[in-house]
């Protein structure tokens, strides 16, 4: 009888310390149906655990077979030669803050432009008097952020917000669909003639240093 006793406390103690299903937590791609199913700053998008665009995490798309990059520490995935010129590729960008560091550049958006093929958004090409911008493709978050405005500041302390209508790839380029541009660096800001002129920005210079946020 004793033995018996013992034995079904064991297997008491086995059950009362076996983790619950429903109390399991995912990782990236893990199944998920509420927020507290995702580990850490993931949140759960269809189903599945994944980095919140909105906070700007990269820890599953920027991660590697070495494990996902420090935040902030964006790594190459790779290069291209373009035009005789090497450039790293990269599938992240910075994390997003409410003063996110870039460099602003200047595209046209019409048909026939630098821009190459239509917008990633919503499949149009736009007038260099609309204030639009494309962004790195770690900020792009795979078009979660198209249609949103975001707010951009020049170093003068001038401001202008602005439409999120296409991606600066910054994985591919160098082909007919990136008008032979190589990939956009992973900080990068792609903005209309328009915004540079709201910014009160020459747009000769080309390359300017902003911080940017969500409007």
């Amino acid at each position: 009888m004793a033995k018996f006793v013992i034995l079904s406390f064991l297997i008491s103690l086995n059950i009362l310390s076996f983790p619950s299903p429903g109390s399991a937590i995912s990782s990236c791609n893990g199944p998920c149906k509420t927020l507290n199913d995702c580990d850490g700053q993931l949140i759960c998008i269809g189903g599945k655990c994944n980095d919140d665009p909105d906070v700007g995490t990269h820890i599953c798309s920027g991660s590697s077979p070495s494990g996902p990059s420090p935040p902030g520490n964006c790594r190459p995935t790779g290069s291209m030669t373009c035009k005789g010129v090497t450039k790293p590729t990269y599938t992240c960008s910075p994390p997003v803050t409410s003063s996110t560091a870039a460099i602003l550049t200047l595209n046209n958006f019409e048909e026939g432009g630098d821009g190459g093929a239509a917008s990633e958004c919503d499949g149009q090409f736009h007038k260099n008097s609309e204030r639009v911008v494309a962004l790195s493709t770690g900020w792009y978050a795979g078009g979660s952020r198209c249609g949103k405005m975001i707010r951009i500041r020049a170093s003068n302390g001038r401001t202008v917000t602005a439409k999120v209508v296409d991606e600066c790839d910054s994985r591919n380029g160098c082909d007919k669909e990136h008008a032979g541009q190589p990939p956009c660096d992973n900080n990068i800001v792609d903005g209309s003639s328009a915004v540079w002129r709201a910014l009160g920005l020459n747009e000769d210079d080309g390359r300017v240093p902003v911080t940017w946020s969500m409007a």
